[in-house]
């Protein structure tokens, strides 16, 4: 894990990324601009619902009863999870519990049920400036805010960390700054707790979650995304989940 200095920013930092008012189904955080349709099933990506199916935030497996996300995605319904298409397939499970963190903006849920996808292991570090990295989500496809829906495929970008100075107000001890390959990709609304995935050894392992923008635009892939460093919060995982 790259070494950060711990900033003591608050949680509304986030407001980079979030939508004034309440939020509704299909629009409330980022999406992915840029990227293309998933090449792959992920069985660990997990689509945070509402009581009718709709998509709200992103999430990974990471037991068969747990999911991590992010904090300011609040409390859903369900998950659907393991599926490229955000209203079909995979399986659903209903949200029994959710803890978040009292600072980061990470959350645990914890499934009435166990679900038979595979989870993503956390990687044992984030990994320097220049580590290759995958993003994944169902987030809106296009930079203005609105100015289009939310895809019903699930959309992949490859990315990779950038120095924690391309990110304004980063806390660099606890998060990850995605580049915007190109300057026109990354993150946008609805893709907010989704997964931030490196290749080791030709497996998926989880180094983030989709937090927020990078440097404070309302409009999506304007510049770098920041990324809880899930890596860094394991201790505060296991504590909370066991293992």
């Amino acid at each position: 894990m790259r070494v950060r200095t711990l900033l003591t920013a608050a949680v509304t930092a986030l407001a980079g990324l979030l939508i004034p008012g309440t939020a509704a189904a299909d629009e409330v955080t980022p999406f992915i601009v840029g990227g293309r349709n998933a090449t792959q099933v992920y069985p660990f990506m997990v689509s945070l619902q509402s009581s009718s199916g709709g998509h709200s935030c992103g999430g990974s497996l990471i037991r068969a009863n747990w999911v991590v996300t992010a904090a300011h995605c609040g409390t859903p319904f369900q998950v659907r999870v393991g599926t490229t298409n955000r209203t079909s397939g995979g399986t659903v499970a209903r949200v029994a519990q959710r803890i978040g963190h009292p600072s980061q903006d990470i959350a645990l849920l914890r499934l009435a049920t166990s679900v038979g996808q595979a989870p993503i292991a956390i990687a044992a570090t984030s990994g320097p400036s220049g580590t290759a990295s995958r993003i994944i989500g169902w987030g809106q496809t296009c930079a203005p805010r609105g100015g289009c829906g939310a895809p019903v495929t699930l959309q992949e970008l490859d990315t990779s960390i950038v120095a924690d100075s391309r990110c304004l107000g980063i806390r660099a001890s606890t998060e990850i700054c995605t580049n915007n390959p190109g300057g026109n990709s990354g993150a946008c609304y609805g893709d907010s707790g989704g997964p931030q995935v490196k290749s080791v050894s030709g497996a998926w392992q989880l180094i983030g979650a989709t937090s927020r923008s990078g440097n404070g635009s309302s409009t999506c892939a304007t510049g770098p995304s920041i990324y809880v460093d899930v890596v860094a919060m394991r201790s505060w995982i296991t504590s909370n989940i066991g293992g």
